[in-house]
């Protein structure tokens, strides 16, 4: 969540403030969920996501390498997701046909 905030030069209490947190609190409240001290409601984390312009499990992702491919992946095209789906499956799973694939 911090990454997401400061790659858009967003100070946490703005970003508490435009979720709809109260000004007084936002500063603090934000720094709890960037932290992990507290986990936000997912309406909040959805409201989060919105405002930070990321998916909502770029949010929930623990692998910092898995949250970058799950960002880069969101602003894929449609038609590019499903290439990349097919480019994965066969990465993981081996070439369509293969006998690793065949019990699939």
């Amino acid at each position: 969540m911090r990454a997401a905030r400061e790659r858009l030069g967003l100070p946490q209490d703005r970003l508490g403030v435009l979720i709809g947190i109260d000004e007084g609190s936002a500063s603090a409240r934000m720094s709890r969920y960037e932290t992990g001290v507290h986990a936000p409601p997912v309406s909040i984390a959805r409201r989060i996501s919105q405002e930070l312009r990321v998916p909502l499990a770029y949010l929930y992702c623990d692998d910092d390498d898995l949250a970058e491919v799950i960002l880069k992946a969101a602003q894929l095209s449609p038609v590019d997701r499903v290439a990349l789906q097919s480019f994965l499956d066969e990465r993981v799973y081996g070439p369509v046909g293969s006998s690793h694939n065949k019990d699939k």
